[in-house]
């Protein structure tokens, strides 16, 4: 496999579960409105933050303007429609490799995220465009699970999905946890539970951290799910051990593994006792420098411009 069509498969799977993502965490704070008192709101510019996209950002933190900015502003590079266009650009130049079902859904989301603006803006056509575009992400997950060949292609597309979900866990927990709800200080005893369940909820991890801590929603506890749970899909411990089973299925993977130790080493360290606001930030800046060198290291190793060939996956 040229490396080329490599990393195209790994860019258009994070873009795909980018996009995804970026839908469930919108609708989750659309629908936190509903279980605060009247005269609270969620903080939209929190959502902002969630991206990395602050500093680029040049609106108000009004709803609507933080949702364009999110959803369907051409210009945002982690909007929605930004990452459905990446996503299908990427596709389109690996058409020949990924079953055409694939290319076909891509397409359609795409354009239906592009013709469907206003009423992605607008409260009562929001909640129907989000799951719409939930829906279709998760059924090209589907389709390339069931058609595509478990090869070195979906090998990279595997890294990538799980690495995305890393990353936006990651982010979800450090900026969501700190200040999800306006005066914080005066509002902490009543709403902390409502808080920590929106941060499980924007990751659709709300039922299984029921069915697995079998405790209340506390910060303790939800963190050491969302950290360290090896069977929730989104917990940051079982994406870095499915990156690994990933990588350790291709060639010339030392370097990458090397990286993952380290931020394995990194989780197995954190003490959730101890992981304050301050000190869960820095950790959670340490991990995103993790993933980042992880990323950097499969970009050296396999697409540079190197040959891939991989064992089944």
């Amino acid at each position: 496999m040229l490396s080329r069509v490599a990393g195209n498969i790994y860019w258009m799977a994070r873009y795909l579960e980018r996009a995804e993502d970026l839908a469930r965490l919108i609708n989750v704070n659309a629908n936190l409105v509903l279980d605060l008192p009247k005269g609270l709101s969620p903080i939209w510019g929190q959502l902002v933050a969630i991206t990395g996209a602050a500093e680029s950002y040049q609106g108000d933190y009004e709803e609507r303007s933080v949702l364009k900015f999110l959803i369907s502003d051409k210009d945002s590079p982690t909007s929605i429609l930004s990452s459905l266009a990446y996503a299908r650009e990427n596709a389109r130049t690996i058409r020949d490799v990924i079953p055409r079902e694939v290319w076909e859904t891509i397409n359609t989301t795409y354009l239906y995220a592009k013709e469907q603006t206003s009423l992605a803006l607008s409260k009562r056509g929001r909640y129907h465009f989000l799951q719409e575009i939930i829906t279709q992400c998760q059924t090209i997950t589907g389709i390339l699970a069931g058609t595509m060949n478990h090869d070195a292609g979906y090998t990279f597309l595997k890294v990538g999905r799980s690495l995305e979900r890393a990353d936006m866990t990651s982010r979800i927990i450090d900026t969501r946890s700190a200040n999800l709800i306006p005066d914080a200080t005066t509002t902490k005893a009543t709403y902390d539970n409502l808080q920590w369940m929106s941060v499980l909820k924007s990751l659709t991890g709300y039922q299984m951290y029921r069915r697995e801590m079998q405790v209340r929603i506390q910060r303790q506890e939800v963190l050491r799910f969302l950290i360290y749970s090896h069977v929730f899909p989104r917990a940051l411990a079982h994406c870095v051990n499915q990156v690994e089973f990933c990588v350790r299925a291709l060639p010339d993977h030392n370097a990458v593994v090397n990286e993952i130790e380290k931020l394995r080493v990194q989780l197995e360290q954190a003490d959730v006792e101890r992981l304050k606001t301050s000190t869960l930030n820095r950790f959670i800046d340490d991990l995103q420098v993790g993933l980042a060198q992880i990323h950097t290291a499969l970009d050296n190793s396999y697409f540079a411009g190197k040959l891939v060939q991989a064992q089944s996956a």
